[in-house]
């Protein structure tokens, strides 16, 4: 709407100037080089008009002339490329296929049409592993470790090949290079963590488990298990050189981390302990207890008190540590196998009985099946009692959450698959708590 008027204005000034220089000719007289020229101003201004339209077209038509050479180049230049990015293209796909002959064909002419060899070398690599030629491909990877927008993927690219064949002192370096250059990028995280725990860098591990909690890709809480996990390893092999300072250093940034983590609790009451801190051994070991009883609990405190102890003084030392937690079963499994070790077998068999019936597991019926044995030398009721516990419900112990494998005891990665930190205390995967419906009886013959 504004140029319509902007337009009309214009007519208006048009015509208004042609009518008031008709109304006011004028005259102008011109005398140069012998010649001259009479005319009025109207026609003045209209030669002068006319004369500059064709000096602009002419000027116009100049500049094209001149440029269309450079035009043509540019013009043949940006058809090349768009033709080597479409080969660039068609190469990706190939790739995508399968089709390592396409792949390879197109790559050398995405090359020859573009003349940029960083945007064709990632192509050509994945051509080469596509055709089984990993040392052509590892060329390519590094050939990009000169590029520095290249030089991530050079890196990924040697990283994986280093995998593939097992490589992993390689593929740790290469994993370490890939997040100095790529420090929150979630693969590199969680591939370094992984190389690392696998050669036992604890320390360095932590420091990658750290970032990776600050980046968000693992979450907090299994972060500090998992760094837990991390010091538990680390404590061990401290103690195993002799170095008990540092052992209990980081038995206790385990305990801090994660004071659940029952390895971790447990190392830090052995460290307590072999420093002659007895007395505080004692009280985070009850202490634990208290939140959550464990056999490998039970299993360390038997031990505080020295090899030479009397049994009877035992059972009163369990005593006392069952009170932090009466009712649960592994307080009564525990005073049981106590007072089994100093013959006192009625109170071996009133804690058994104290176990809830839909929490008697193999474990118990094997105690069962000892006391039989030892307190009246019945083989026949102890036979009864074998046979309970050969058909009992699963018991709890340290299953793998990733494989589902049992380990013997508890580590920081599964003996089985590998997993880093997916041990847990627990029944097999798919089996109902013991907390629910009962799941076992008593035998007939027991009343």
């Amino acid at each position: 709407m504004i140029r319509i008027v902007l337009l009309f204005v214009l007519i208006g000034v048009a015509v208004w100037s042609a009518v008031w220089f008709a109304d006011h000719p004028g005259r102008v007289e011109i005398e140069a080089m012998g010649y001259r020229v009479e005319t009025t101003v109207g026609v003045l201004i209209v030669a002068i008009v006319v004369l500059s339209i064709a000096v602009a077209v002419l000027y116009r038509a100049w500049r094209s002339l001149r440029r269309a050479p450079r035009r043509l180049v540019e013009h043949r230049g940006t058809s090349r490329r768009q033709r080597g990015y479409q080969a660039l293209t068609q190469g990706m796909v190939a790739v995508a296929a399968g089709d390592s002959r396409e792949a390879m064909r197109f790559a050398r002419k995405a090359d020859s049409l573009l003349k940029e060899p960083p945007l064709t070398m990632l192509l050509s690599a994945q051509a080469a592993q596509l055709d089984g030629n990993e040392d052509a491909a590892r060329g390519y990877f590094e050939a990009m470790l000169a590029e520095p927008d290249m030089a991530f993927l050079g890196v990924r690219g040697l990283l994986m090949q280093a995998v593939r064949r097992d490589d992993n002192q390689e593929a740790l370096r290469l994993a370490g290079k890939a997040q100095t250059l790529r420090p929150n990028t979630p693969w590199v995280l969680k591939h370094l963590l992984d190389l690392q725990v696998d050669a036992r860098q604890w320390d360095a591990a932590d420091q990658t488990l750290r970032q990776a909690v600050k980046v968000g890709v693992v979450d907090a809480q299994a972060g500090r298990r998992r760094r837990a996990a991390l010091a538990v390893e680390a404590s061990w092999e401290a103690s195993a050189r002799g170095d008990n300072a540092a052992a209990t250093k980081r038995a206790r940034a385990a305990y801090d981390l994660d004071p659940g983590l029952v390895p971790a609790s447990v190392a830090f009451v052995k460290c307590l302990s072999e420093s002659g801190k007895t007395r505080r051994a004692v009280k985070t070991l009850e202490a634990v207890w208290g939140r959550a009883p464990h056999p490998d609990l039970a299993a360390v405190y038997a031990t505080l008190a020295g090899e030479d102890e009397v049994p009877l003084n035992r059972v009163k030392r369990f005593q006392c540590l069952a009170t932090f937690h009466p009712d649960h079963p592994e307080s009564h499994f525990a005073l049981a196998e106590a007072s089994f070790a100093a013959q006192l077998w009625g109170e071996a068999r009133r804690h058994l009985d104290s176990v809830p019936a839909e929490q008697r597991s193999a474990r118990f019926f094997r105690l069962m099946a000892d006391l039989e044995e030892q307190e009246a030398g019945d083989y026949k009721a102890a036979r009864r009692w074998l046979d309970e516990a050969a058909s009992a419900a699963p018991e709890q112990a340290w299953y793998c959450s990733d494989c589902g494998s049992v380990a013997d005891a508890w580590q920081a990665c599964c003996p089985t698959c590998g997993a880093f930190a997916a041990l847990d205390w627990r029944l097999p995967p798919g089996t109902a708590a013991l907390d629910g419906a009962p799941l076992l009886t008593l035998p007939e013959t027991a009343a």
